[in-house]
């Protein structure tokens, strides 16, 4: 639940729930909405602004209802979405969420006859209201929003958050409540089986985001804003049984073609109350500073000069997707022991654009790491000179990768293995899996049905994006040369962006401490038990069970077994002492289990390149004996079955997603 709320409404009688005693002062904000406002005089929160509550009292406006209904209608459809499709709402119950409720809703109930209510709710919807728990007064706020959401017909579930690690620093407040936020709802939506999220991002938030990332420097793919349609995936494996997968939420963002006072026009429209959130006006972070500047400028021109930008970059980032998406399924093969293979013939990359090819190297690296972090910079520069270099004939380690030539290839081919030598922030965790046996296939559908719209759409041609060899310096130069903006609009933009970038350099220095004391990263040698029967998703791309069978041990005597005596074993990555151990055991001249399976497990590691190998997982005991190598069928006896499948959290591409 955002923090410090403001209850506003459209003229119905206010909550009691939040407006007995409490002192009122009465403020005015904009000419066109005139809101009577109250708020405590003082605060038991110092850190947070004043609460404020409204009672809406503006004069009516006329609303384009017809208007509104096709932007929405036609979203919906871009998304592949149809009225029958399960569907969660993030709401906080300030006037953008409120208004995706009222849109969402109607489109429901007059999409098809067939989408009825239940008990006074409507059939497929539930909208999901988070309390951070960061005030003592968040539940009262998240339960009255979820009464609000109720009335309106739609289910509203409250998922509260458990801030194991204590409560965020003021500095990060906005992103990890974010973070956690994303979590708690994917949580409700996997639990519930629904496969369709809803946000209520709008066009105000994509040019905010535009200044924001000019003045860190993004380039053009940075500066397309948030994706109109993405995959979402959860931290915790919800697996898809049949297709042996982590599940995904569709993520949906609806409302990228309105505005911020559109949002209160479809409020008003629906006859729904909303809250305000003060903090949304503090100074203290960089979002609100665009948005108050922004919002002070006069000129009637400037939204729309600036969406025409961002729409050509989107337009840029489409193609260069569709180019990316292209060269992987032409030139990578993405192997079940944790490594890729990349064909340097197919791909030819002194012909593909170095925004594509970055973007492509990015895709391969971030899936065989499971590091979900965009690569820039020099190490983009890097990958970008090695890839070129045919024949290949090096090796180079970067964003927890290590790239060498494939055996046998002579430099036309490159193995992409997980680095084991640096930390990887990725996740060794124990835990019950959510197996679905019977998964619905609308998500699928859904998908399919986006790509279809967006393939009938989205650029195919070079010639027909403008920002694909513009640098991120150059973006707005190109778009005053394409006429997109006018020169005080360009004038604007610019001063807003080196506004922006001088406060963001100044805090440079103390960020780089915060980084060099802040969250450790889990190094990929980190030691983990495993117990007899768990489950093991480990470094977020194997997924190990080991567990003890009714065959007969073969050792002498069943007591000198060091499997079946065995609850717990250790899991780490392979190294060179278990490749010796494996070749002195295949020499014994008894015959036994564990001699036969160290010879077959030679030979598929011959098979296997060398650098693929060490990130293999593998099993010991406490004394340090290796015990099985899972993936490759190793055990030391037969009483013992273990598995390892590769099962990565994100898929090579990170899922589906359109900026349409």
């Amino acid at each position: 639940m955002a923090r410090g709320l403001s209850l506003c409404s459209n003229g119905r009688k206010s909550s009691t729930l939040l407006s007995n005693s409490i002192p009122r002062v009465s403020i005015s904000f904009s000419p066109k909405t005139l809101f009577t406002c109250s708020y405590p005089l003082q605060s038991r929160h110092p850190e947070f602004s004043q609460r404020l509550f409204c009672n809406h009292a503006c004069v009516p406006e006329t609303v384009d209802e017809t208007r509104y209904k096709e932007l929405f209608n036609k979203r919906m459809d871009m998304a592949g979405l149809k009225p029958h499709n399960r569907i969660a709402l993030g709401v906080s119950g300030g006037p953008d969420s409120m208004a995706l409720c009222v849109l969402t809703a109607k489109w429901k109930t007059q999409g098809l006859s067939c989408v009825n209510k239940t008990d006074g709710f409507i059939d497929g919807l539930v909208a999901i209201v988070v309390d951070h728990g960061l005030r003592q007064e968040s539940k009262d706020e998240a339960e009255l929003v979820c009464s609000r959401v109720s009335q309106m017909g739609i289910r509203c579930e409250i998922a509260s958050c458990d801030w194991v690690d204590g409560r965020p620093k003021l500095g990060h407040l906005q992103e990890a409540a974010r973070e956690m936020r994303y979590e708690m709802i994917s949580n409700v939506c996997f639990r519930q089986q629904i496969e369709v999220l809803l946000i209520a991002h709008h066009a105000d938030d994509q040019a905010e985001l535009f200044i924001l990332r000019l003045s860190r420097s993004s380039g053009v793919l940075g500066l397309a804003g948030t994706a109109f349609a993405s995959e979402i995936f959860s931290r915790n494996l919800q697996l898809d049984a049949k297709h042996m997968k982590n599940q995904s939420i569709r993520l949906v963002r609806p409302l990228l073609d309105f505005w911020k006072e559109d949002m209160y026009k479809i409020c008003q429209w629906g006859r729904q109350d909303w809250v305000e959130d003060p903090t949304n006006r503090s100074q203290l972070f960089v979002r609100n500073r665009i948005r108050t500047s922004i919002g002070n400028l006069q000129s009637g021109s400037f939204k729309s000069e600036l969406q025409a930008v961002i729409s050509e970059c989107r337009r840029t980032r489409s193609f260069v997707d569709k180019v990316c998406t292209d060269l992987i399924h032409q030139t990578v093969t993405a192997t079940d022991k944790g490594y890729a293979i990349l064909d340097l013939e197919r791909l030819n990359p002194s012909g593909v654009k170095d925004i594509c090819l970055s973007k492509y190297l990015s895709a391969v690296l971030q899936f065989i790491s499971q590091w979900q972090r965009p690569i820039r910079g020099n190490t983009s520069k890097l990958l970008l000179n090695y890839i070129r270099a045919i024949p290949c004939r090096t090796s180079l380690t970067a964003a927890g990768c290590y790239l060498s030539p494939a055996p046998g290839s002579k430099g036309t081919k490159i193995i992409v293995s997980c680095s084991v030598d640096c930390p990887l922030p990725s996740k060794t965790e124990l835990l019950n899996i959510s197996f679905n046996e019977t998964p619905s296939d609308d998500l699928g559908q859904i998908i399919a049905d986006a790509k279809s719209f967006s393939d009938h759409v989205a650029p195919t041609s070079l010639f027909e994006v403008q920002f694909l060899d513009v640098a991120s310096e150059s973006v707005l130069s190109k778009a005053r040369e394409l006429n997109l903006l006018s020169e005080s609009t360009y004038t604007t933009i610019g001063l807003l962006q080196r506004d922006e970038t001088k406060r963001f350099l100044t805090k440079t220095e103390e960020k780089s401490v915060e980084l060099e004391h802040g969250t450790n990263i889990p190094a990929s040698s980190d030691k983990v038990h495993l117990c007899l029967g768990q489950n093991l998703y480990f470094m977020n791309r194997f997924l190990i069970r080991w567990n003890l069978s009714d065959h007969q041990c073969n050792e002498a005597g069943c007591r000198n077994c060091p499997v079946s005596t065995a609850t717990s074993m250790e899991v780490r990555h392979m190294v060179e002492s278990d490749w010796l151990y494996l070749g002195e055991l295949s020499k014994c001249s008894t015959s036994n289990h564990s001699i036969s399976s160290s010879q077959k497990a030679l030979r598929s590691l011959k098979l296997i390149p060398a650098a693929a190998r060490k990130s293999l997982p593998v099993l010991i005991n406490h004394c340090g004996l290796l015990l099985c190598i899972p993936a490759i069928g190793f055990s030391y006896c037969s009483c013992l079955e273990a598995s390892a499948v590769f099962l990565p959290r994100v898929p090579l591409g990170g899922g589906h997603s359109s900026f349409l």
